[in-house]
C-alpha cells in the first residue's frame, strides 16, 4: 500500500481514486463524459437502455446510473467531475448531489452551509 494513503479506511466518506478503481470506472467515465456531446445526451434522454448499449456498460454500471446511486459511482470510480455531466442531464445540482453524497436531503445539507438562500 501507499505509504501516504497509510489510516485512509479510517476517514468515513473517504474513497480514493487509484489506479484499479480509475482502470475500473474507464469505460462509465467515458459513456458519462460523452455527455458532453449533443448526440449522445439526447440519445440518453430518449433512450438510456440504448445509450448504455452503446457504452456496452454492465449491469451494475447501467443500475447505478439508472438509479442516481452518487455514492455507489464514486465508490466504484465514477470521476466527481464526470458525475457532473450526469448530474446536469438529469436536472440534479451539485448540492443535491453532495447531499446525497453526505445521506442527507437537500434541505438538511443546506442548513450546514452559511449560504442564505443557496439552492
Amino acid at each position: 500500500m501507499n505509504p501516504q494513503l497509510k489510516g485512509i479506511e479510517s476517514l468515513a466518506g473517504t474513497y480514493v481514486f487509484d489506479l484499479q478503481r480509475s482502470a475500473r470506472g474507464l469505460r462509465l467515465n467515458r459513456f458519462l463524459h460523452g455527455l458532453i456531446r449533443p448526440e449522445l445526451r439526447e440519445l440518453f434522454k430518449q433512450d438510456p437502455e440504448a445509450a448504455f448499449e452503446k457504452a456496452a456498460l454492465d449491469a451494475e454500471e447501467c443500475r447505478m446510473v439508472r438509479s442516481l446511486d452518487w455514492t455507489a459511482l464514486i465508490r466504484y470510480g465514477a470521476s466527481f467531475f464526470c458525475l457532473e455531466k450526469l448530474a446536469r442531464v438529469r436536472g440534479v445540482s451539485n448540492p443535491e448531489m453532495v447531499a446525497a453524497f453526505r445521506g442527507e436531503t437537500l434541505e438538511q445539507f443546506l442548513k450546514t452551509r452559511n449560504v442564505p438562500g443557496a439552492r
